[in-house]
Order: structure tokens, then C-alpha cells, then sequence
């Protein structure tokens, strides 16, 4: 398996941005920048890359393409595709987004998410997306998410029927499905659930921590790797069982040296189960 993160200091070109890369053990990282850098740019990280071997495991979106305003769903339709070309480009394992919300807040959690027709417009988004740019190197996912579709493994594998193109696959984040009780208190059983059903499909995973809190009704929370109860040994086993090139990303965490310390912890439980790292 392939570890990686955010960088979450400046850099300027290429080479600044391989030492922080080198300093923060990272062998995957997260698209140096967006499409609209030029393609001399663009071409200098993915030779810096190779040269280092470094897989580029995500281009990110981060966009509500289903947006309810107009203009807001228009302009983030457009950077989709923008950056799906760019992780074709780039080669990168996927270009991740989320299927998005029906509410203000572009990842918020309304009742409309989980609509019939909010379901069509997600397929329809996603189909659009994928068709307008026809990848043949990079995969259009969506990121595994708390209170917007798909919210459980069986869900992706329906949207993965409903959608019906070659190039959708998965974007595993388990800890963002760990949305109940039972989820978390079966926290093991339900990764491994995860991986076996969407494992021909995932092209790059979170990975992330979560703690439950013994108060009223109910409160999960996410935290860094190695301070909740994720079994990062056993994830480490179920990445590895993907392909070695399988990406691991550390997120959510306040900076660098967060970033530094996470990523760590990472590899020496991966060490600890036998799978390599670097």
C-alpha cells in the first residue's frame, strides 16, 4: 500500500514540493495542483513524480454538482470536468468528489438528499461528468459519506449499476459511513464488509479515526489515525490485498507536523501486519 496526505505548507515548484513529500514519508500524493495550472506545470509534477516514484492517487472536486442554484451548479458541473481532465492528464488513480447536497451548505445533510429525484439527478450528474470527458486512464468516484448517498456499501454498488459506465469507480472513507452505534461498536466487521463488497471498484481510500462518546443520544467523532478504534493493521492487510499501489490518505488534520506524525502511525501499524509501506 501506498501512504499519503495533505502537505499543508508552500511550496513553488516541483522540487520544494518533493522535499515536503520526502519529509512526510508520503509514496502517494494528492494532485500538486488544478487545472488550471499550465501544462508546462503540470508536466513538471508528474515528471517530478515519476521520477520519485510517487503516485498521484487523487485529483479532488469538492464541488456541488447538484447544487440547487443554477449558477452554482453550473460552475461546479464545469470544474468537475475540468479536474477529471486534469487526473487523465495527470494519471492520476481517480478524481473524487462528493455526490453533493440539496441545502445550502454544498456537503450539508437535508432530507432532500435521499429524494427519488435527488437520486436521478445524482446518476444524471455523474453520467455527465464521466461522459463529457471519456477517461481512459483515470475513474470518476465518489467519496463515501455520513448523510448524502452512497452512505453504505450496498448503496455504491447500486449507484454503480444505476450509473453504468466503465469509468465510476469507488472512493473508500469507512469512517464517514461510521454513522451509528452498531457501526462503530462492529467497527472491524464493517470495514471488512467495505472492502469485500466494493474491492474490484476502489481506486484510492481515507483514512481517518473515530471515537464514540458515552453521552446522550449519540456522538461520533472523527479523529486522527491511533486515537480511536480503527484497527489500522487489519486496514492496512485489506489495502494491500487491493495491489500494492493501493493509496492511503491521511485528511482533516491542522498541519504539518499532524500530517507527519498520522502518516506514521500508519506505516508502523502497516510494518506491525506485515505489509510494506515504501
Amino acid at each position: 500500500m501506498r501512504i499519503g496526505g495533505a502537505i499543508e505548507r508552500p511550496y513553488n515548484n516541483p522540487e520544494e514540493w518533493y522535499q515536503l513529500v520526502k519529509e512526510l514519508g508520503y509514496r502517494a500524493v494528492l494532485a500538486p495542483v488544478d487545472y488550471t495550472a499550465s501544462k508546462e506545470e503540470k508536466q513538471a509534477y508528474l515528471e517530478c513524480a515519476k521520477q520519485h516514484d510517487i503516485v498521484i492517487g487523487e485529483v479532488g472536486v469538492w464541488r456541488n454538482i447538484i447544487a440547487i442554484d443554477d449558477k452554482e451548479r453550473k460552475e461546479a458541473m464545469e470544474y468537475c470536468k475540468k479536474q477529471l481532465e486534469l487526473a487523465e492528464e495527470l494519471g492520476a488513480n481517480c478524481c473524487v468528489n462528493v455526490t453533493g447536497s440539496r441545502g445550502e451548505i454544498w456537503d450539508g445533510f437535508y432530507a432532500e438528499n435521499y429524494s427519488k429525484d435527488t437520486y436521478a439527478l445524482i446518476v444524471d450528474s455523474i453520467r455527465e461528468v464521466i461522459d463529457a470527458v471519456k477517461p481512459k486512464r483515470t475513474f470518476y468516484t465518489i467519496e463515501t459519506m455520513p448523510w448524502m448517498v452512497p452512505d453504505s456499501p450496498d448503496e455504491y454498488l447500486q449507484l454503480i449499476r444505476d450509473v453504468d459506465r466503465e469509468a465510476f469507480g469507488v472512493h473508500l472513507d469507512y469512517v464517514n459511513m461510521i454513522n451509528c452505534p452498531k457501526r462503530y461498536l462492529f467497527c472491524d466487521d464493517f470495514i471488512e464488509e467495505c472492502f469485500k463488497k466494493l474491492g474490484p471498484y476502489i481506486k484510492s481510500i481515507h483514512g481517518k479515526d473515530v471515537i464514540m462518546e458515552n453521552a446522550y443520544t449519540t456522538i461520533i467523532r472523527e479523529t486522527m489515525p491511533g486515537k480511536g478504534i480503527v484497527n489500522y493493521q487489519k486496514v492496512a492487510k485489506l489495502c494491500e490485498e487491493l495491489g500494492p499501489d493501493t493509496t492511503l490518505f491521511v485528511e482533516h488534520l491542522p498541519d504539518f507536523e499532524t500530517y507527519k506524525k498520522a502518516a506514521s502511525y500508519v506505516r508502523e501499524q502497516a510494518k506491525l501486519a506485515g505489509v510494506k509501506t515504501e
